[in-house]
């Protein structure tokens, strides 16, 4: 028989109070929160009767006990979903989630102006050097302007890599604003498809870096991207050519990043994301006056965050009256995943 109450619980806080707000709509829903030091049994009770996991994405800032792994999916035999808050999802193990027929979903495209936002600000501080005038200036340093001579954006290229719902934005704004040539290396999109996005496809990750005159990450963080820029990669870019990234730490290569830039290999970088965060006060890249630096901010914006945290209510609710979701990262899992619905919910999930 299908529970009167479907359970919800998250870990340390919510993406905004909307999040709260749509599910205290419904009688039907309970939600309950953890935090990283709950005592154990607290969170067991919860473990156990969870129907839904709305999951942090941040890896440093939720405790491994509760990422989305097999571990944790053993202590929640009444789970069917993990929603991640926002768009990445490091904290998610999708095979474990696969393998115990369980869904996991995210929010993607609910940051994307935050973010792709992002991306230009830095792109225009770093071909401005408005950080080194800036420094320069309350430093009290009385440098020559020319010291701090800078290049326009317009009609530069710039290459995306990842053309998903942050990429695409960044490759419309280039384009719309600046009159950029944009290219584009996504392997799960075909030359049509990236077309339609604004973009030129191109087919080896070696040419889009050897064109373009800045270089955006903004694909997720998997075992297939992980390490995808390193020490060969720098090597390839331009020395007037800007790095930045905004996606996840991980995806490139820290040390290598900063062996180029001592090299002089590439003009500079903007990095929003780190192997671990927040960095280290001495971490080396914090070194360098041709880096712009923030600690993983992009899509923290008060309009991203409601933003995010009205879809991710909005999916549970769907998940658990019985729809497919529309941001389902694991869709191979559906057939196993509707036999645990039924026998958990009382109820066969719509096709």
């Amino acid at each position: 028989m299908a529970p009167n109450i479907k359970r919800v619980f998250y870990v340390n806080h919510v993406s905004a109070p909307v999040f709260l707000e749509i599910l205290a709509q419904r009688p039907d829903i309970q939600v309950d929160k953890l935090t990283n030091d709950s005592p154990n049994d607290e969170a067991e009770s919860v473990l156990t009767r969870a129907h839904a996991y709305q999951i942090g994405s941040a890896r440093q800032e939720l405790a491994r006990k509760y990422h989305g792994t097999g571990a944790l999916l053993s202590r929640m035999p009444n789970v069917v979903a993990l929603s991640t808050t926002g768009a990445g999802y490091d904290t998610v193990n999708l095979d474990d989630c696969t393998a115990a027929g369980v869904i996991a979903v995210n929010q993607a495209g609910g940051n994307k102006e935050g973010v792709a936002e992002h991306v230009m600000a830095m792109m225009l501080s770093l071909s401005k050097r408005l950080m080194l005038a800036d420094h320069s200036m309350r430093s009290g340093e009385q440098l020559p302007r020319r010291e701090f001579m800078g290049d326009d954006v317009v009609e530069r290229t710039i290459g995306i890599i990842g053309l998903g719902n942050v990429g695409s934005r960044v490759a419309e704004l280039c384009r719309g604003l600046f009159r950029m040539r944009v290219l584009a290396y996504d392997p799960y999109l075909d030359a049509a498809q990236v077309k339609a996005r604004g973009a030129e496809k191109v087919e080896v990750l070696e040419e889009l870096l050897r064109q373009a005159d800045y270089v955006s990450i903004n694909c997720p963080h998997t075992a297939e991207t992980r390490g995808m820029i390193g020490a060969r990669q720098f090597a390839l870019m331009q020395p007037h050519a800007y790095f930045i990234t905004t996606a996840r730490g991980g995806i490139h290569d820290e040390a290598a990043l900063e062996e180029a830039l001592r090299a002089k290999q590439i003009a500079g970088a903007g990095l929003d994301v780190w192997e671990d965060e927040p960095p280290p006060t001495d971490h080396p890249l914090l070194g360098f006056e041709n880096v712009l630096v923030s600690p993983h901010i992009a899509g923290i914006t008060r309009q991203s965050r409601h933003n995010i945290a009205r879809i991710a209510a909005e999916q549970l609710l769907d998940v658990l009256d019985g729809r497919r979701p529309p941001r389902l990262l694991n869709p191979e899992v559906w057939p196993a995943y509707c036999d645990r619905f039924e026998r958990i919910m009382g109820f066969r999930p719509v096709p």
